[in-house]
């Protein structure tokens, strides 16, 4: 059992300094997301920030918001959603086997993955990560390994996606996952996270750090942090860690099955966590990097910026940047709510700019629209001195979650392809 600490007196909470930061994009940027970076540096332990360009309102830190604090871990910095993260396969074929073998890819997506809050497979995945003696030993993790195992392989609600594209590499791509050289390639992209493991691990030491921090005022309590030197922080940074191998093995496994089913050579991939904490030296002190909804952009650091369904996403290589902590943005970013855009969208208006695109969407929700986005070229020229792109990624079959509340295009496949509905 986690270590309950009485509350600490407000007293002791000194919130009138703020820690250095920086903002990238401000003008695209709203007020309440700009508001709560100002709040989150003034926390006591807060060492230094900065604040990307796809920049939006979150709980506690916003999203696009990097925190640098002193020996604690704030879980609602990393996020509900643990080591949400991105992952490129590029195949060795051209982009116009997408036209050829249309039902091919579009079979593929169906019938290998799964979406929504509560997907899972009927018969579980394997991997290696699921043989981690911390779904034993954790006292927290241990409860949610069976739906960790039905959920592995599968991608969530909101802007989660699984999506076949061109990209086109003008720089080679030297990452662990091989070795792109410049061209036009037919690439799987992928966008998923922790899953229901990820949320419960977020809220059961959330809430233990706000019971710890109770004394915070109101619109502090979603920055409560634990220390990892007490028993709950530890417990939260190993599962955490946990979180995070498993994300990885939930991308292995949705590219593998996609992989076997198209039986096509591979070249390489690149991949990213953009919702974690590491321990990295800042200024001559270990420090620990809240990247909520941000990419590590460190010198040389590979990673994964998506636009939209109907814009194109980047591979980057940073250019480590200390202002920034080492980061850059996640994706376009936010600039509507999705209450706002199942309000002002229609799916009329939707389906005819993306087949204006080319692009064909199997399944997926209006709040996703690409007019709920920012734009994602402003984005990546906000952020020119965090990262060079060396590919750009286009997008041309697109499945997303399909079933759930509001305006939904196409359905989960339950055995059959799903009805699309308006």
């Amino acid at each position: 059992m986690s270590t309950h600490h009485d509350p600490i007196p407000s007293s002791v909470y000194d919130l009138s300094n703020a820690a250095p930061y920086r903002v990238w994009g401000a003008d695209g940027i709203e007020p309440s997301a700009l508001d709560q970076m100002k709040r989150a540096v003034r926390l006591p332990v807060a060492m230094r920030g900065a604040l990307m360009p796809d920049a939006h309102q979150g709980y506690g830190l916003p999203i696009g918001g990097v925190l640098a604090t002193d020996n604690s871990v704030i879980p609602y910095a990393v996020g509900v959603d643990i080591a949400c993260r991105m992952r490129l396969t590029v195949f060795n074929a051209s982009p116009g086997a997408l036209d050829q073998h249309r039902d091919l890819f579009r079979d593929a997506l169906e019938r290998q993955t799964r979406f929504g809050a509560g997907s899972e497979w009927s018969i579980p995945r394997e991997h290696e990560v699921m043989d981690d003696p911390l779904w034993r030993e954790h006292p927290a993790a241990r409860q949610h390994r069976d739906i960790a195992q039905r959920q592995l392989g599968t991608s969530g609600s909101g802007n989660h996606f699984v999506e076949f594209g061109a990209l086109n590499v003008h720089s080679a791509i030297e990452s662990p996952l091989g070795t792109i050289p410049p061209g036009t390639y037919l690439a799987l992209l992928s966008h998923s996270g922790s899953r229901r493991f990820g949320l419960e691990m977020a809220n059961h030491y959330t809430q233990l750090a706000m019971r710890q921090r109770a004394a915070l005022p109101k619109d502090f309590q979603h920055l409560a942090w634990l220390s990892l030197d007490d028993e709950a922080g530890a417990e939260y940074w190993a599962a955490m860690q946990l979180a995070g191998r498993y994300a990885s093995a939930n991308h292995a496994v949705i590219h593998r099955q996609i992989i076997d089913a198209l039986r096509m050579p591979v070249l390489g991939g690149v991949e990213n966590h953009h919702n974690f904490a590491w321990k990295e030296q800042i200024e001559g002190r270990e420090a620990i990097v809240h990247r909520k909804g941000a990419t590590p952009a460190g010198e040389g650091v590979l990673g994964v910026i998506p636009g939209s369904m109907g814009a194109p996403g980047y591979v980057v290589r940073g250019l480590g940047s200390a202002e920034s902590l080492n980061s850059a943005a996640h994706g376009a970013g936010r600039r509507m709510s999705r209450k706002q855009a199942f309000a002002q969208f229609d799916w009329d208006g939707v389906q005819a700019r993306l087949s204006a695109l080319g692009i064909e969407l199997i399944s997926g929700g209006l709040d996703e629209a690409p007019g709920a986005y920012k734009d994602i070229h402003q984005v990546m020229a906000d952020q020119s001195d965090l990262v060079v792109a060396l590919a750009e990624f286009h997008p041309r079959l697109v499945k997303m979650d399909g079933a759930g509340s509001g305006p939904r295009w196409g359905s989960k496949r339950k055995g059959k392809k799903g009805k699309r509905r308006r």
